[in-house]
């Protein structure tokens, strides 16, 4: 499951669950890429539930399309990442320490309060 919701004029929502195909892949990249394409200075909070990582396929797909998402990251300056496993958070903080002018900061799912209250600082 991959959903992108636009909340507001500058932020985005994102749920992902699951476990996501070559084909989901595409589809969920194509949606997001859109959903972000007039955005600045934005902020964006997903939510991963149920988290699997992506097939072989999903991650190729992903690869050939960084130059897309890197132009699409520059786009936001905060991202907060709700989930409930331990290592994904600390892989996105990874994540936000390795990509300039983006602020990754991850949260327990039951963090939300938190998480949209860093965001909207």
């Amino acid at each position: 499951m991959f959903e992108v919701v636009r909340s507001g004029t500058n932020r985005l929502d994102i749920n992902f669950g699951g476990k996501l195909g070559k084909d989901e892949m595409n589809v969920a990249l194509d949606e997001l890429f859109s959903s972000g394409k007039d955005i600045e200075h934005g902020r964006m909070l997903y939510r991963i539930d149920d988290f699997e990582l992506p097939t072989l396929g999903a991650m190729g797909v992903e690869f050939s399309r960084l130059p897309e998402a890197f132009r699409f990251i520059k786009k936001f300056d905060r991202a907060a990442v709700l989930v409930d496993k331990k290592w994904v958070i600390k892989a996105s903080e990874i994540e936000g320490a390795l990509i300039p002018g983006l602020k990754i900061k991850a949260f327990d799912l039951d963090q939300e309060s938190e998480a949209e209250a860093w965001l909207a600082s």
